[in-house]
């Protein structure tokens, strides 16, 4: 993607900066962001940063090519905080944001979803399985999905919702200002580099498809570029325990620090104990697949205390 003007809104949070970023390079770059989840500290010189919230009225749309649309409340923990807050930013601040960009002109939209409504799979999920909201996240997530086969339908725009799977980077990336909310592998790599046994939920079984940012920001490119109209996985299609995490988080900084396991606080008809990914219609259509093994992530993300 070349000489567009891009908006990313939840531009200074961790994927938003790290997509913004890399689109600097070629491209005219708005960051707009509340600064709830985010800092502009991630940004680079390239990216305009502009300091408000997507619920705003007068929000930076003038001449914007694309849209990314990455900012949310994030997690279960903040909706159950404030679930009228939750609504509001996940819902009405998309609506609003495309609503906006719409206006002047722009009719491609690319938005974040999650890939929490598949529930436990041990088997990758495809697009096309039945989904539930057990979470005020979950169900914000899914109404965005709804509200953007409306734009669709109704004014031909083109409108891919990106559900991701366990995105992580590490304390040494963009990652790290998000603290406890950060991917479980980033908080337990810097456990263990301190000298501190990782909290793990349960008996440590539980499975995610951890899929690195640069992966995340090649297929909301890919996504773009090509003009997809649905919704997509973008994941590995591997999953490893948490347990396995912290062996090979141990392997690769010589380290043998012991996880402390403890009850999990979220309720199990909450909680998803595993997810993996079928990437097979974002690879078909784009030609878009992960390209960071998960050893080479691990790696990665211990590199800065080695």
């Amino acid at each position: 993607m070349e000489d567009k003007t891009i908006l990313v809104t939840g531009g200074a949070g961790f994927i938003g900066s790290n997509l913004a970023n890399t689109l600097a390079e070629d491209n005219e770059v708005i960051a707009l962001d509340d600064e709830y989840l985010g800092t502009p500290e991630n940004l680079d010189s390239g990216v305009e940063f502009v300091g408000t919230s997507v619920l705003d009225d007068d929000l930076p749309t003038e001449g914007v090519d694309v849209v990314f649309h990455l900012a949310a409340l994030s997690s279960y923990a903040m909706h159950e905080e404030n679930p009228q807050k939750g609504a509001r930013v996940n819902i009405e601040g998309f609506v609003n944001t495309v609503v906006q960009v719409r206006a002047n002109g722009c009719d491609t939209v690319v938005y974040a979803s999650t890939s929490s409504i598949y529930g436990d799979r041990t088997e990758p999920s495809p697009e096309d399985m039945d989904v539930e909201a057990r979470t005020g996240y979950e169900a914000s997530k899914l109404a965005r999905e709804r509200y953007a086969e409306y734009f669709s339908h109704h004014y031909d725009m083109t409108m891919a919702g990106m559900r991701f799977f366990s995105v992580y980077q590490g304390y040494g990336g963009n990652e790290e200002h998000k603290g406890e909310y950060a991917n479980i592998l980033a908080q337990f790599a810097d456990d263990i580099a301190n000298g501190r046994s990782p909290e793990v939920y349960g008996d440590g079984t539980q499975t995610r498809d951890f899929t690195h940012v640069d992966d995340i920001v090649s297929g909301l490119v890919a996504a773009a570029e090509h003009e997809l109209d649905g919704v997509y996985n973008l994941g590995t299609g591997e999953s490893y325990d948490f347990n396995t995490v912290v062996d090979l988080l141990n392997e690769e900084l010589g380290t043998d620090v012991e996880p402390t396991y403890v009850e999990n606080p979220i309720p199990d008809y909450v909680y998803v104990h595993d997810t993996m990914a079928d990437i097979s219609k974002m690879k078909s259509e784009t030609g878009w697949e992960p390209e960071t093994t998960f050893r080479e992530g691990v790696k990665l993300i211990c590199q800065q205390y080695t």
